[in-house]
């Protein structure tokens, strides 16, 4: 008689527990029910509604026909990180080294994961400003650091607390993650702050990581980048791309600009984990850089117009919201209507089909508010503004 052997064990309980701990994002899930709601407006993509220029996509098509399907040298194209180096050159006043200091990543969310993966050692501590995009504080957990939450709030315009973050740095602290302007709330940081974040930085021994990518999006004023600040360049690890500033979403396409201490770190990571961003993507990327002001121009003039729009309405309904400084987003505080945020957008969809994301997705400080994108045409944001107001008066006088 043979003997039946029963492993107890199971293959489930072989999973990482880290990848167990790390929360789902709240924004996919409002994506799944967007898609199971017929005639839907969303309010809630974060990108730009604009199809991609046809110069720029000209060129990837060309790219291709000619045969320049191959790898690329793992930094990118040389030609590449030479017209970026020109264009921060030009717009920030930064200075890299496009042979050292710059690699071409699969978008801002590799470089992102580069950049974290070139400082962290388990158990160091990241300070995250909330409310922050969904990546920030799941990246560093994927990676064993432990990220230091700061939060901001709308009553001074979600910008940051510059003694609060002094007294969240100890012994432990490795960097300070900076978006400016911000997903999901639209605020930046000023001049006067950033210098005293890089006083702190170089007094602390810290690095800055430095998103970037809407900086191009911009409605009052220009960028400042901390990267400009020369007590603080050596220790700046600067992140930005295409996707927003020349509606390139899917061509998977940025760059990490830093000195060449980190990049050679970061570049022995990219090697092993992606070799090399798309070919295409990077010949189509040279074109935005040569000939795409004028259609970076003409989008931001489109979402000043529609931000100026949805943000009077907001506060014309009862819902109070800031005037964004940056990006296509806005943060409106709906605690009026007596509902939690993911109350909120879950009977706004339900009831008028329209789709925001709850605050509660930028973490825990996000709590009695909404984002909405206005990177959608000016029609559907008329709409989806009637449809808002009628679900808000119905559910405060219910």
């Amino acid at each position: 008689m043979k003997l039946k052997l029963v492993n107890k064990n199971s293959p489930e309980d072989l999973v990482s527990e880290t990848g167990k701990a790390v929360p789902p994002s709240g924004i996919r899930e409002f994506f799944d029910l967007v898609y199971s709601t017929p005639d839907c407006i969303s309010l809630g993509v974060g990108e730009p509604d604009f199809t991609t220029p046809w110069r720029i996509s000209d060129t990837g098509i060309y790219a291709i026909r000619d045969g320049q399907t191959h790898y690329t040298p793992n930094r990118g194209l040389p030609e590449l990180c030479e017209y970026i180096a020109v264009y921060l050159k030009n717009k920030q006043g930064l200075d890299f080294d496009p042979s050292r200091d710059i690699i071409i990543t699969m978008g801002v969310s590799q470089g992102l994961d580069l950049a974290l993966r070139s400082i962290i050692n388990p158990g160091d501590e990241i300070i995250i400003f909330e409310p922050c995009y969904v990546s920030y504080t799941a990246n560093v957990m994927l990676l064993h650091g432990k990220p230091v939450v700061v939060p901001t709030s709308a009553e001074n315009g979600f910008k940051i607390d510059f003694e609060l973050l002094k007294k969240s740095v100890t012994g432990k602290t490795k960097a300070i993650l900076l978006s400016y302007p911000s997903n999901p709330t639209g605020a930046s940081i000023d001049e006067k702050t950033l210098r005293k974040i890089a006083a702190l930085a170089v007094e602390k021994n810290l690095i800055i990581i430095s998103d970037e990518i809407y900086s191009s999006l911009c409605y009052e004023g220009g960028h400042f980048s901390i990267a400009s600040i020369p007590e603080a360049r050596d220790r700046v690890i600067y992140l930005n791309g295409f996707s927003k500033s020349h509606a390139m979403t899917g061509w998977r396409l940025g760059y990490v600009a830093a000195p060449k201490y980190l990049t050679d770190i970061m570049l022995k990571i990219h090697q092993y984990i992606a070799l090399c961003a798309s070919s295409i993507a990077q010949y189509a990327a040279i074109e935005a850089l040569k000939k795409g002001d004028r259609d970076v121009e003409a989008m931001r003039y489109e979402y000043h117009k529609r931000r100026n729009f949805i943000t009077s309405r907001f506060n014309e309904i009862g819902l109070p919201c800031n005037l964004p400084q940056g990006a296509f987003y806005v943060f409106p505080d709906i605690s009026p209507s007596g509902l939690s945020s993911r109350d909120f957008a879950i009977g706004l969809l339900q009831k008028e089909k329209v789709a925001v994301v709850p605050g509660t997705a930028f973490g825990k400080s996000g709590e009695g508010h909404i984002r909405c994108s206005y990177a959608t045409s000016m029609d559907n944001i008329r709409e989806a503004m009637s449809r808002i107001e009628k679900y808000v008066k119905g559910t405060c006088h219910s």
